[in-house]
Formats: C-alpha cells, sequence, structure tokens
C-alpha cells in the first residue's frame, strides 16, 4: 500500500523558513514524479514545485522561485521541500503527490498518490 507521510509543517514568521518533508512508503518511486500542492482556505489547489525521481529535474511555480528548493533522498524515500524568506501568502496546506509518466507537472489530477497535508502558516 502506498504512503505519503507530510511533516514539518508549523506557524513561521514573515521572513523565516521551514522545512516539509515527505516520507513515501509501499513501492520503489524511482520512476516517479513528486510534487508538492498547496491550499489555501477559500482557494483552490496549486502547484509548488516538483521533482522527477530518477532524473532530478526540478519545477518550480513562479511565485516560489528563488525560495524553495525540492529535493529527493533516494536512501530515506523522502522529498523535502525548504522554504525561505517565507511569506503570508505561503500559508496553506502542504500535500505531497506522486505520479508516473506525468506530462505536466502542475496538472493535479496527473498524481496518482496524495498525503494528508501538513499546515504552514506565515504569520507574525
Amino acid at each position: 500500500q502506498v504512503q505519503l507521510v507530510e511533516s514539518g509543517g508549523g506557524l513561521v514568521q514573515p521572513g523565516g523558513s521551514l522545512r516539509l518533508s515527505c516520507a513515501a512508503s509501499g513501492r520503489t518511486f524511482t520512476a516517479y514524479t513528486m510534487a508538492w500542492f498547496r491550499q489555501a482556505p477559500g482557494r483552490e489547489r496549486e502547484f509548488v514545485s516538483a521533482v522527477s525521481w530518477r532524473a532530478g529535474n526540478t519545477y518550480y511555480a513562479d511565485s516560489v522561485k528563488g525560495r524553495f528548493t525540492i529535493s529527493p533522498d533516494n536512501a530515506k524515500n523522502t522529498v523535502y521541500l525548504q522554504m525561505n524568506s517565507l511569506k503570508p501568502e505561503d500559508t496553506g496546506v502542504y500535500f505531497c503527490a506522486a505520479g508516473v509518466a506525468v506530462s505536466d507537472t502542475q496538472r493535479g489530477y496527473e498524481y496518482r498518490y496524495w498525503g494528508q497535508g501538513t499546515q504552514v502558516t506565515v504569520s507574525s
């Protein structure tokens, strides 16, 4: 059974940093694309970042480029999202997702597996 478990969320002040983790289990994910999406209250889920596990190609939403970094750890079957210079508009529930043969990393329906999410709140 495939499981994606997110952790690392919390409350942080504007300008602060957090590192989210997504621990994957249940199968070998080297052929998968792993992604992070987020959803703020009253808003649609939006793409944040993705990485192709085997090739290591990374993708970012324009709103997080230069501030967020996605990185896989093959030994731990975990994907990290390092978030720096956080802004109040980064607030939301962050979801980890996994999909194979993903053609458009920003489309949520391309991902078959999803975690339960972790809350990130950026506020002073």
